[in-house]
């Protein structure tokens, strides 16, 4: 617990954007300018402070006002900017001899806290974002983290705001799907977010009514694939709906990287290609693959996300207030707790192969390649 009076906070939001994020940064400065504090914004990520040079206008460190923030609940994106580059623990550098090296400048970032006087930062971020969180908290900056991703795969909490949204809409995109899947007599192939947790892929799938539901948990068999859709052809229903989660791979095969560079998120891609060219191969029947990709990202946060968003961030101001440092903010039905940082990261919440949902989806019928 810390006892240090503040007076000035800081916020700011990094990896890839989620629907909610907008809303967190609403509920973080209105409590806190309750409170007292002033609230100041750090742009894209902690690039604010990292890369001064970056804004010349030297408006990296913005203030935040009730004006700025209380028409925003609504909108997708950050106002902040984010960025998933960069990596400022694992910053990368050419060496004199020309070759990439990582290394770590997150000592810049603390300084920089300290030259804008942030006296606390609440970080909204998923994985590597509290990552970062918890290294400056071990450097003595006091930070409370909010968590955020639309795979729903951080640990310790039972939901990340972002991934209602994501679900929802990609159920919509399945439900249009099969109506021109059903004119065509094709197979449509669906492949959603979900790198290394199939969360988005199973919840939509089943709701959407999918016949395959490929996720990286359970690593798939093409041929039982192709097997369970040739038995489930008939004259009346001669189409198909496979989802896929992006980071989904088959037995004795790895996930499609199509990017790896020093200081940079893994990207992945291609599994929904793959899978439609092996079943259009394998049944002789004409697939087609859409890729929702980013789209899932994007738009207005559903009235679950604004609200699990709006409560992420008073209660990180809460924390705050509290004394907390270190410490993440994690829903557990129906209350918000803190738990450390460190129990959130470096574990990723992933799908139980066995889980209701799991079961719910093969009652149903549904195929997961397995």
């Amino acid at each position: 617990m810390s006892t240090t009076t503040i007076k000035k906070i800081a916020v700011n939001t990094g990896g890839g954007d989620a629907p909610g994020l907008n809303a967190v940064i609403k509920a973080v400065t209105m409590s806190a300018i309750q409170r007292g504090w002033e609230v100041y914004g750090i742009r894209d990520g902690y690039n604010g402070i990292f890369l001064p040079t970056d804004y010349p206008n030297h408006d990296g460190v913005i203030r935040l006002t009730i004006d700025d923030v209380k028409d925003i609940t609504s909108l997708g994106g950050t106002i902040l900017g984010t960025t998933n580059r960069g990596n400022p623990l694992r910053y990368p550098m050419k060496t004199a001899a020309g070759a990439v090296v990582e290394v770590d400048r997150s000592d810049e970032i603390v300084e920089g806290l300290k030259r804008y006087e942030i006296d606390a930062v609440v970080a909204i971020g998923g994985d590597g974002s509290l990552t970062m969180a918890n290294e400056f908290y071990k450097k003595g900056v006091r930070i409370v983290g909010v968590p955020k991703t639309i795979d729903n795969d951080l640990s310790g909490t039972s939901i990340t705001f972002g991934f209602d949204t994501a679900v929802s809409f990609a159920t919509e995109c399945i439900d249009r799907l099969h109506l021109t899947a059903k004119s065509h007599k094709r197979i449509m192939v669906v492949e959603v977010m979900g790198r290394y947790a199939g969360w988005i892929a199973l919840n939509s799938g089943v709701s959407g009514s999918a016949d395959v539901i490929l996720i990286p948990e359970i690593p798939y068999d093409i041929n039982k694939v192709a097997e369970h859709l040739r038995a489930s052809f008939t004259e009346e229903k001669d189409y198909a709906i496979v989802v896929v989660a992006e980071g989904a791979y088959p037995k004795d095969g790895t996930y499609a990287v199509i990017e790896k560079e020093a200081g940079k998120a893994e990207r992945l891609g291609g599994a929904a290609d793959r899978v439609a060219a092996e079943l259009q191969g394998l049944l002789k029947k004409e697939a087609r693959e859409v890729i929702l990709g980013h789209l899932l990202r994007g738009g207005s946060p559903t009235t679950f996300d604004r609200l699990l968003s709006l409560r992420f961030g008073a209660a990180a101001v809460r924390a705050l207030e509290e004394g907390y440092s270190g410490v993440m903010v994690a829903h557990q039905v129906p209350n918000m707790i803190y738990i450390p940082i460190e129990e959130a990261v470096g574990k990723m919440k992933l799908v139980d192969p066995n889980s209701e949902t799991v079961r719910t989806g093969r009652e149903l019928g549904i195929c997961f390649g397995d």
